[in-house]
């Protein structure tokens, strides 16, 4: 199983096909893959080999030898399947002691083989023996991934004579609690056909779960004016929601046909629906990739990072036409040059935009950039003396100490991180403050975070699987982390959570806070934590946004930040979730803490900043 290559503009896919029992296994790989597809879902045994349960004991034999194909395809080629009728959680005792026989010795054969998967069927609510058996063998060393086959509605819902309507989610929701969210158990998920579509909801939830794989019977295309198959706007409306997570296709043949037409058209589905933007474009391999938050203070920034901070031109055109409107408003009879100091400048890119707007209003402007870093500012001499003329004053000192030779009208920072103040933005601006004029202007003028419940098992198994050495499990969930979120599914609206302003003219500056907040759960979901995102206000009325509601167009500089849980949390539809949220400080450090209060009440995360705190100093 792997991703075809392609330019640039296109998604790669990956297609397998489904066929229960080939004729001839070594035929049908050669045959699939001049048609295009990638890898074969097969059962690994075979129905020559008969072995019933009323057998007392099994044949020796069966399935195929492995000498059929080499261990090189066995292992990447192959997805196993288990045989569909084998009941385990039978009501029955001899079928279900029999049913597991008939399991131990598949699971046995795929080991045997080294397939990188198999495949197995939920077929109805209560698979408990299933799970355990399967659980059981995922901690014996078992080491296939485990693909767990459901359709993403089930006929129930529609059917007439149903007496009983199933929800799917559920038995999949069960089967991996009792396997404790093995990060091994993925999704397939059989599309619906046209006539039964999945609730919009419902599709955001199937899209905060581990999906490996869409199956896609080869009926439900339909055939265009040139005969040939094509996807329903509705389907195709599935697939591309899917593209964001990189899920595999599998075709089920159920009817006559030529079966390479059918790959073909999902590779031009792959460059036909997705849409290769300036994000997806800026953030390609960073999806779900857990990134400690910064510590600007007391880390020095390397190059690498200020230049990916720099590739991102909304943020500064945006900065740029705040600073625009802020010059533009400085009186010009007032005979004073306005003075702007460019606080935690990096490498200039604020001080190169206060210097654009000095020349687009042809006014003189005096600048300082104020930077500690003694490497950034290396390269600041040289731009002040190469490519600003000696038009900027550079101070090498930390904006909280630095006493300035005089005081400055226009103050501008870009201080923020994901969550609005994370990177200290607030003690930083409240101490660079005393050079800024009683009539100064902060840019930015404040920001406000806003938190969101989340469901995403794979944040939460990232979490799990790559704990450091030197830090427990619970230091790893008390500990925030910066995402790019892809897999995931945001359970309800962000609520706004902590706001600051600049200049904070307050004799008694205090940039604690605690609020509780309380959600509202649409749909029954897994709760693993908390999203963050914030919103700033530079002048006016320019606006910068990660807020999902608000998102700046184009705009790639902050990622969300994620406040996990230890463990994830079962919410049924109509619960309330409510989480207690503090910031915290003292002479060293700032931290937060966060404490589930509904629908269960958990321990307070991250107690006086023991696993995660932003230094001062």
């Amino acid at each position: 199983m792997h991703e075809e290559g392609g330019d640039d503009k296109r998604k790669r896919v990956s297609v397998g096909i489904y066929v229960s029992c080939p004729p001839n296994i070594k035929g049908a790989i050669d045959t699939i893959f001049e048609y295009g597809y990638h890898f074969l879902v097969t059962q690994l045994t075979h129905p020559n080999y008969t072995r019933g349960i009323q057998n007392a004991k099994f044949p020796p034999t069966i399935g195929r030898t492995d000498r059929v194909l080499k261990s090189s395809e066995w292992s990447r080629l192959i997805v196993g399947e288990l045989t569909p009728h084998i009941d385990v959680d039978s009501e029955i005792d001899h079928i279900r002691q029999h049913s597991k026989k008939l399991l131990m010795q598949e699971l046995g054969f795929a080991t045997h083989l080294s397939v990188p998967a198999i495949l197995l069927h939920l077929t109805k609510p209560n698979n408990a023996q299933l799970a355990r058996i399967l659980y059981d063998n995922l901690n014996s060393g078992f080491n296939y991934s485990v693909w767990v086959n459901i359709p993403m509605i089930h006929p129930s819902r529609y059917s007439p004579v149903a007496e009983t309507e199933y929800n799917t989610w559920n038995w999949w929701n069960d089967f991996r609690t009792y396997c404790n969210y093995d990060k091994r158990l993925g999704l397939v998920l059989d599309i619906p056909d046209i006539k039964h579509s999945v609730p919009s909801s419902e599709l955001e939830r199937w899209m905060g779960e581990p999906v490996k794989a869409i199956v896609i019977p080869t009926s439900f295309f339909l055939i265009n004016q040139h005969g040939k198959p094509v996807l329903s706007r509705t389907h195709q409306d599935i697939i591309k929601k899917f593209m964001g997570i990189d899920v595999q296709y599998i075709i089920k043949a159920d009817t006559e046909g030529d079966l390479s037409l059918y790959v073909r058209y999902l590779h031009f589905l792959g460059k036909k629906l997705y849409v290769q933007d300036t994000m997806s474009e800026f953030v390609h391999g960073c999806e779900d990739y857990l990134q400690n938050p910064l510590q600007p203070l007391t880390e020095h920034l390397e190059t690498n990072i200020y230049e990916v901070f720099e590739k991102d031109q909304v943020k500064y055109d945006t900065y740029q036409n705040a600073i625009y409107k802020a010059i533009e408003a400085f009186p010009k009879d007032s005979g004073e040059t306005p003075v702007v100091m460019v606080v935690g400048a990096g490498r200039g890119p604020l001080v190169q935009a206060v210097l654009n707007v000095s020349y687009t209003l042809n006014r003189n402007v005096k600048v300082y950039a104020v930077e500690k870093n003694p490497y950034a500012i290396n390269t600041l001499i040289d731009r002040v003396k190469n490519e600003w003329v000696n038009k900027v004053t550079l101070i090498n000192e930390d904006m909280r100490v630095y006493e300035p030779p005089e005081k400055a009208d226009i103050l501008v920072s870009e201080l923020l991180g994901s969550f609005g103040d994370n990177e200290l933005s607030p003690e930083c601006l409240d101490g660079a403050q005393r050079f800024l004029k009683n009539t100064g202007i902060s840019i930015p003028y404040s920001y406000t975070s806003y938190l969101a419940p989340l469901q995403s098992l794979k944040i939460f198994n990232e979490i799990r699987s790559n704990r450091p050495a030197d830090k427990t499990l619970l230091t790893c969930y008390e500990t925030p982390y910066v995402v790019h979120l892809v897999n995931y599914y945001q359970i309800a609206p962000p609520q706004e959570l902590f706001s600051f302003t600049h200049p904070n003219w307050s004799e008694n500056i205090n940039n604690e806070r605690y609020k509780k907040l309380k959600f509202r759960c649409s749909q029954t979901c897994v709760l693993t934590g908390f999203a963050g995102f914030f919103e700033t206000v530079l002048y006016k009325d320019v606006n910068l946004s990660i807020h999902p509601d608000t998102h700046t167009p184009d705009m790639i500089s902050w990622f969300p930040i994620i406040f996990p849980l230890p463990e994830p949390i079962h919410v049924t539809e109509g619960s309330a979730i409510e989480v207690s949220f503090w910031r915290a400080e003292s002479k060293d450090k700032v931290w937060y803490e966060w404490c589930l209060e509904s629908p269960v009440r958990g321990s307070i995360m991250n107690p006086n900043g023991r696993s995660y705190f932003i230094r001062k100093h």
